[in-house]
């Protein structure tokens, strides 16, 4: 499978070497085959180094929700742990306990019945755990379908066409027909109507998201989990509900915890967070709990005897590294419940003042204020004519540094175009004070133009969700 190269810059097929810190014979060497000849080691480090000093600048990057920053004794333990190997628990079984006291701690965080008996695990960031809980509502489903004597053959699971795009991998994956209920300018997200008339016997569960990657906006989760309530009564339809929590499962229970989306539904039988957003952990670890064991099926649990000892693993990787987890644990004990309540506090007050100033302009209309998650999302003001659009106005931030991606809405409403700013820990006040002065700024210099911008100047990269 072939990819476009990174950048422009890539065509040459030899690396230059800086004369200074290069030995003879190494000033050039290839840039897609291996080289033939050893390197120094502080020649690599310094090649390599100097060309990732052209990435961005990671506290000017609002476009993603990924931690970029950790205090310095949580990168000392990160070193200390780069070798551990999760897996391996005959060799480093404190590494794996802490992965169960973590699982513990947030099926607490979720309110799981029985948190002691929880069953969870560690992944390598969400997608594999959305991958699990997916894979574990179709076995259960067809399971089901079988002791029922019904056919099992033709699976669907029921979601908002504005899902990040793992449940569209899941279903292809997996054979399982997404279905997608269309999102609305009025409503984009999944409602309870919605979910009523894409469901049948066939559906193997029900998936509302937790801050979509596009507004930052809850799903009305309890909601949806009373409709499916009185559907049950109604029909015995009993269809359960997974929670895709990858951003707000480590952010809703200190923020928001009057509201119930988590194992206090007693539809909800899983739950996927990302401990690499809001759990404030450098990326590479995410996490996926169940409310109760019975809701994974047993035949997707693997007793392996490997590496020195027995050990039940279920998991699409196999061998993959134990420090985020540890990092996951450094947080937990470093910040405490009130720790990281007045940290996202802090993310969400920024982010209400950033939408509080856009609101301001008559050039914006704020579509997510930054109440849910610290997300603001807005698009152009209607009924004025203008020669820029929201492209113009993030390549023109762009060039002061700041990644403010603009994009479509998802389909069934892609004509919306909008930007959005993701504020995460590190993004001061003071630094929203000299990026709204930018956009300020740009949005001067646009109102002036006299012509639009020839196309080839407002092509921007894509932005994925």
């Amino acid at each position: 499978m072939r990819y476009k190269r990174a950048h422009r810059g890539a065509e040459s097929d030899e690396v230059a070497v800086n004369p200074l810190f290069a030995r003879r014979g190494e000033e050039r060497v290839p840039r897609f085959s291996l080289p033939t000849e050893e390197m120094l080691p502080e020649t690599a480090y310094q090649l390599i180094h100097d060309e990732l000093l052209l990435d961005g600048n990671a506290r000017q990057n609002l476009a993603s929700f990924v931690t970029t920053w950790m205090e310095r004794e949580a990168d000392d333990l990160y070193r200390e742990a780069a070798d551990k190997n999760l897996v391996d628990r005959d060799e480093y079984p404190l590494t794996a306990a802490v992965e169960e006291r973590c699982v513990h701690i947030i099926a607490g965080l979720w309110h799981a019945p029985d948190t002691q008996q929880a069953m969870g695990v560690s992944t390598v960031g969400s997608s594999e755990a959305c991958m699990l809980a997916g894979l574990a509502l179709k076995r259960h489903w067809q399971r089901a379908r079988r002791e029922a004597g019904k056919p099992s053959d033709r699976p669907n699971i029921v979601l908002s066409s504005a899902v990040q795009v793992v449940w569209e991998k899941f279903a292809n994956y997996w054979g399982v027909e997404a279905r997608q209920v269309p999102v609305t300018a009025e409503h984009p997200h999944l409602t309870a109507a919605g979910v009523l008339d894409a469901v049948d016997e066939n559906t193997i569960g029900v998936v509302p998201v937790l801050g979509l990657n596009f507004t930052g906006c809850y799903e009305p989760v309890a909601e949806i989990a009373s409709a499916l309530d009185d559907l049950s009564d109604r029909t015995g339809l009993d269809i359960p509900i997974h929670v895709d929590a990858a951003s707000g499962g480590f952010f809703a229970p200190f923020l928001h915890p009057e509201v119930r989306w988590d194992f206090r539904l007693n539809r909800v039988h899983s739950i996927n967070a990302s401990g690499h957003k809001y759990g404030l952990v450098y990326p590479g670890v995410g996490w996926v709990v169940w409310r109760l064991r019975e809701h994974v099926p047993d035949e997707l649990v693997f007793d392996v005897s490997y590496l020195g000892g027995d050990i039940a693993t279920y998991g699409l990787n196999f061998s993959r590294p134990g420090a985020q987890v540890l990092l996951q644990y450094f947080n937990f004990l470093r910040l405490g419940r009130r720790g990281f309540t007045r940290v996202h506090q802090v993310c969400q007050d920024v982010a209400v003042h950033i939408a509080g100033e856009l609101d301001k302009s008559d050039a914006f209309e704020v579509i997510s204020a930054g109440t849910d998650l610290p997300v603001v999302c807005w698009r152009l003001a209607d009924g004025r004519r203008r020669n820029w659009d929201l492209y113009d106005l993030s390549n023109r931030l762009r060039d002061r540094g700041w990644m403010v991606p603009a994009y479509p809405m998802p389909k069934d409403i892609q004509d919306m175009v909008v930007m959005r700013i993701v504020v995460r820990n590190g993004f001061s006040i003071d630094l929203a004070h000299l990026l709204l002065d930018d956009v300020r700024e740009a949005v001067d210099y646009l109102n002036h133009l006299e012509a639009p911008l020839p196309r080839d100047v407002r092509e921007t990269k894509s932005f994925h969700h």
